[in-house]
């Protein structure tokens, strides 16, 4: 748990540095997210970070209303349109000083991280939908600020240079490709398996304990750009060869 959180508080170390020393101007700028400022992401980012600390302390529901989402919106099994909520609790919580927004997505940050490291890494904690082990919570945190560092950076036309924190993202969205399948109505021929070209230059693999009937092959920073939807499979440069190939270039996402 201790490695996956230290990744998350990096994140958070690398999206800080790229937000100190904007100006006001700069905090009014779109993002990659339509319809979103670069204010209204670091909104986003602080509101889900006090769900998931509150998550991690047992205590979600307090955390949606007070971050403006709609009671009773996480943890069921119905289908939940959470980019709308999402982006009715932004719509609700603009208009804050930088400043102040940047403090306290910094607060939400840190206390995040520590409450993730006093909870079990297997203990299921409540989220968008049903129950996640902390240990994949504090995950998907990871991502989302690697793909939100992204959007951010898109303002300014730069790109947050790849770092091994992504291994922990493409694994993410590599055991999660089953359930990809599941949401979409899909059904998966049989396993899957990755290899990657890491930021370094060696090679990641994800192998099934079966043998793999798809293979995905290709650059791990484009891989989990795909899952996030930040590009296309054709933008990607990614090869898969299988019986599943198209579809999960297609699916493969690391959200709920």
């Amino acid at each position: 748990m201790e490695k996956i959180v230290a990744a998350v508080d990096d994140e958070h170390a690398a999206l800080r540095a790229m937000l100190s020393g904007l100006s006001p101007e700069d905090w009014a700028r779109p993002s990659a997210c339509a319809g979103w400022s670069v204010a209204d992401v670091v909104l986003h980012l602080a509101q889900t970070d006090e769900l998931a600390r509150g998550s991690a302390l047992g205590d979600i529901e307090a955390a949606v209303l007070a971050v403006g989402w709609e009671p009773g919106v996480l943890g069921g099994d119905q289908p939940l349109d959470v980019d709308a909520v999402a982006d009715r609790a932004v719509v609700r919580g603009r208009g804050a000083d930088p400043a102040e927004l940047l403090a306290r997505w910094s607060t939400a940050a840190d206390g995040l991280c520590a409450a993730l490291r006093a909870v079990d890494p297997r203990a299921p904690l409540t989220w968008v939908v049903g129950r996640l082990p902390a240990r994949t919570l504090a995950t998907t945190r990871l991502a989302e600020c690697w793909i939100h560092a992204g959007d951010i950076g898109h303002a300014f036309g730069i790109e947050p240079e790849p770092t091994e924190r992504i291994w922990h993202i493409a694994r993410l969205a590599w055991r999660t490709i089953p359930y990809a399948f599941i949401k979409s109505g899909h059904t998966l021929t049989g396993p899957v398996g990755l290899v990657l070209k890491a930021p370094d230059g060696s090679t990641w693999r994800f192998d099934p304990d079966e043998p793999a009937a798809t293979v995905v092959e290709g650059d791990a920073h484009a891989f989990c750009q795909l899952a996030a939807r930040r590009l296309t499979p054709a933008q990607s440069g990614l090869q898969a060869t299988g019986p599943d190939a198209d579809a999960v270039l297609e699916l493969a996402r690391t959200f709920a």
